[in-house]
């Protein structure tokens, strides 16, 4: 993919115009890194799509729609979905492309369901951190952002979202690849920043809250949703190495801790809006996922916690604003 090419156009609607420099000047100095070996392959997955042109979209459905079935014949839609396919793993979804079902890892839309009713996005400039391949991204677009910009470095997540934006065409919703330590410092310029699934991923989780503060212009709005413990403001669960698997898990706090935490990074009026035990109905292997998934990373003997002895994964959604 010739990357800043490609992203310079996808930018190109953005309102700021001295944020969208800035943030194109991180993609040109970031993407010499940004290598994988599987690239090709994506690529020609991307170039097998068929043309087709959708009837209809609908963003603000739990199952992001772009078309119909009668949009495209049946030739056309085993086309599109060995195309898709090539692109495995997807881990957000789940979308329907001309009716060709896409059953992701994650039932995002259920994590929107409790995430939506505490934001309001009409009208405004959104950053999404971590945002993967831009479920929650069309999501808001659908809930009235005026522009959405998604960042996040894996590149088979970029390969998924222009695979999708090539059926969808909105010029409104752009992702760069782009970690939250590679953004521009100070931007101050997004009336909402998201950060879901990220911080219990950084070494340093005040970085990542600063640099989510620094994203924000005053007064705009943090919605931050990660993996918690129970237990009061002192409690930080720290793994000794795998947390459910993972290897890149190093803070878990408690939702008091959080709240502290939001305090001491500047934040202010930060509140826990929910608190959700993740299930296996949420997050499960599909035919669009066959690795291993949270069924696996639980203790047969006791699914309230983890392979390694740890409380089973519970999730928090906090909201929190840059002081005006």
């Amino acid at each position: 993919m010739n990357l800043p090419a490609t992203l310079a156009a996808a930018l190109a609607a953005f309102p700021d115009a001295a944020a969208r420099e800035r943030l194109l000047a991180a993609v040109r100095e970031h993407a010499t890194a940004l290598r994988h070996g599987d690239a090709a392959d994506w690529e020609s997955a991307l170039a097998a799509l068929p043309a087709l042109a959708a009837s209809a979209v609908d963003l603000d459905a739990p199952c992001v729609r772009v078309g119909r079935a009668e949009d495209a014949s049946e030739a056309e839609r085993t086309r599109l979905h060995a195309a898709l396919a090539a692109l495995h793993p997807w881990r957000k979804g789940p979308f329907d492309l001309f009716g060709v079902g896409i059953d992701s890892e994650w039932r995002s839309d259920l994590k929107w369901q409790r995430v939506a009713p505490h934001i309001e996005l009409a009208g405004r400039r959104v950053l999404d951190v971590g945002c993967g391949n831009g479920y929650y991204a069309w999501r808001m677009r659908g809930a009235g952002a005026d522009c959405v910009l998604g960042i996040d470095p894996t590149l088979r997540f970029l390969a998924q979202f222009l695979a999708l934006q090539r059926y969808i065409a909105d010029p409104r919703v752009a992702l760069l690849p782009l970690r939250a330590e590679d953004l521009p410092a100070r931007l101050g310029c997004f009336d909402t920043v998201f950060s879901m699934g990220v911080l219990y991923h950084r070494r340093s989780p005040f970085e990542h809250l600063g640099e989510l503060f620094d994203a924000l212009r005053p007064g705009g709005e943090l919605v931050l949703e990660t993996l918690l413990v129970e237990g009061d403001a002192e409690r930080v669960l720290v793994p000794r190495d795998r947390y459910a698997m993972m290897r890149n898990v190093w803070f878990i706090p408690s939702p008091a801790a959080l709240l502290r935490w939001l305090q001491r990074a500047g934040f202010v009026a930060p509140r826990l809006v929910d608190l959700t035990p993740t299930t296996v109905g949420e997050q499960r292997r599909t035919e669009w996922m066959r690795f291993e998934s949270l069924a696996d990373f639980l203790d047969p003997a006791d699914p309230r916690l983890t392979r390694e002895g740890y409380p089973a994964p519970l999730r928090g959604v906090f909201v929190a604003e840059r002081p005006g």
